[in-house]
């Protein structure tokens, strides 16, 4: 195989393999391709927007929450980027070498620790995010604003149909 094989060609494998099962496979196919939209997505981002900065899309990912909602406990950081504690770690490790983010003992409960972005880590996200969104712009350009809006609208019913969804 010189190149990877097409939606269509696998979709088409996959039915002609499990073909006797009883598989939903409209419901297979919309659960896969919204897992390929992603990566394909993430590798995307990971090699225009991030690459510069050598981040990956973990690492950005925890950026955002914690430029978002900070200062915030490390176990919500987790949380809110859908990762393990101890992903977490090693990639607070990371960004707190680069100086983007500082982690400090709660006041209220020392054995907590809260994440904070330092003023670079300020400044790299409010560099790197209209970088991030203008590869959102190419990535959804073949889609109408109104597909754009549908399209959010149907992956949040999806997300909500997850028992205990990470995304609420």
């Amino acid at each position: 195989m010189t190149r990877p094989h097409t939606v269509a060609e696998t979709e088409r494998a996959v039915e002609s393999r499990l073909g006797a099962l009883k598989i939903d496979f409209e419901s297979m196919h919309a659960v896969s391709n919204i897992f390929r939209a992603a990566n394909s997505v993430r590798n995307h981002f990971e090699r225009t927007a991030l690459a510069p900065q050598n981040l990956t899309w973990t690492a950005f990912v925890v950026l955002w929450v914690t430029w978002i909602w900070e200062p915030l406990e490390t176990r919500d950081v987790a949380l809110e980027a859908g990762i393990s504690k101890a992903t977490l770690t090693g990639v607070l490790n990371t960004l707190e070498g680069r100086g983007w983010v500082v982690r400090e003992r709660a006041e209220q409960d020392r054995r907590l620790m809260n994440v904070t972005l330092t003023t670079s880590g300020r400044r790299l996200m409010r560099q790197l995010f209209p970088a991030l969104n203008k590869q959102e712009r190419v990535v959804a350009a073949n889609l109408s604003a109104a597909e754009k809006k549908s399209l959010a609208s149907l992956l949040k019913s999806v997300i909500a149909s997850i028992p205990d969804p990470i995304g609420r």
